[in-house]
């Protein structure tokens, strides 16, 4: 949502760069004759305490990552979209007067105190986005206002531009995801589906009606709980644990049950989470008619997750697939198979999907 800079000149192509709290994805798109086509797509581990509550707290350390990761990709694209999410961020649903979008930002600019809980707004980065008319009064229009406090901006860009890399889109998890459904998947104006993102250590939830978020919400648990579960169920630290999680997927793997014990508990904690989450959303909003929840993140990749939320939501729950429209290199594809990668990939092929002078 936060254009750095729109000012650029020469190609309009970014590289998408995920940076979570356990590992950074980077994915590049290219444009073939038949659409985009993934070109790049690469993993590297992140250390535990680079990122905290969504703050880069190590600069240096992740810097250093995203060099090795660069490296190891071979991308040579230097202008890059990233985001961030959880506590660091702040989206907000507002209505206003009908008015051009000039006139609103400088309303916006005037008043922002009043809908954004930041006591010096100076401290404080902000964008916002018109939905559209709102739909119990035509007088009114919706909009969308994301604020982060400029340290936490900073503390990413900082890591990127030492890298020797090029911050151009400041973005949200939330959205780079939704970027990435509305290129790849068929929808009615009034069709509900809810985006859930895992990551390792917040969910971001996103329900989008015709294509365009109407609620969101994140919450700190993620796929770090999954091993946590499992270093509860094996009497493990979380490194070994982390191990663990590997092994346990083997038929014959003595700690299997132990192992599916973590799962559980773990599924059936999220799953209340996002139940809780959608259910207010009905309440708040009245709508019922969810067609379907899209699962993405290293925490879709769960063993039977997907089908434990579809039993407990009664909704069709499904993994992501950024690849339905998106076409692949086979070369893209070192990292591992197209049905893992897909999850995995989705909010850095979202970023990969934004353009110099987006809003």
């Amino acid at each position: 949502m936060f254009d750095i800079n729109n000012l650029f000149s020469g190609g309009n192509l970014l590289a998408g760069l995920d940076i979570g709290s356990s590992c950074i994805k980077l994915a590049e798109l290219s444009e073939s004759s038949k659409g985009a086509v993934l070109s790049r797509f690469a993993v590297m581990p992140l250390a535990k305490g680079v990122i905290v509550d969504g703050a880069v707290v190590e600069t240096e350390a992740l810097t250093a990552v995203i060099k090795d990761l660069y490296k190891k990709s071979g991308c040579k694209r230097k202008k890059v979209a990233t985001s961030i999410s959880g506590n660091s961020v702040i989206v907000k649903k507002a209505s206003f007067a009908q008015m051009e979008e000039s006139d609103l930002g400088a309303l916006i600019h005037d008043e922002a105190d009043k809908y954004l809980p930041f006591d010096d707004m100076s401290l404080v980065d902000y964008d916002f986005q018109i939905i559209g008319e709102n739909p119990f009064n035509s007088s009114q229009m919706d909009v969308l206002i994301v604020a982060a406090k400029k340290e936490i901006v900073e503390g990413y860009t900082d890591a990127v531009e030492a890298a020797g890399l090029t911050p151009v889109i400041m973005d949200v998890d939330s959205f780079a995801v939704e970027t990435m459904y509305e290129e790849n998947y068929d929808f009615e104006e009034n069709d509900l589906a809810v985006l859930v993102n895992i990551g390792a250590s917040i969910t971001n939830l996103n329900v989008v009606k015709g294509g365009m978020s109407i609620f969101t919400r994140d919450f700190n648990l993620g796929g770090n709980s999954i091993t946590e579960s499992v270093a509860a169920s094996l009497g493990l630290s979380f490194e070994d644990a982390e191990k663990a999680k590997i092994e346990g997927h083997g038929e014959d793997s003595p700690s299997r049950e132990l192992f599916r014990a973590g799962l559980i508990t773990y599924a059936d904690t999220i799953c209340s989470e996002i139940e809780r989450s959608i259910d207010y959303f009905r309440s708040t909003f009245g709508q019922e008619n969810i067609g379907r929840v899209l699962l993405s993140g290293g925490g879709a990749l769960t063993p039977g997750i997907a089908g434990d939320m579809e039993r407990r939501l009664g909704i069709e729950t499904a993994l992501v697939d950024p690849f339905q429209k998106i076409k692949v290199d086979k070369k893209a594809l070192e990292a591992g198979p197209a049905n893992m990668i897909g999850p995995l990939a989705s909010v850095s092929i979202g970023l990969a999907l934004r353009k110099i002078g987006d809003k």
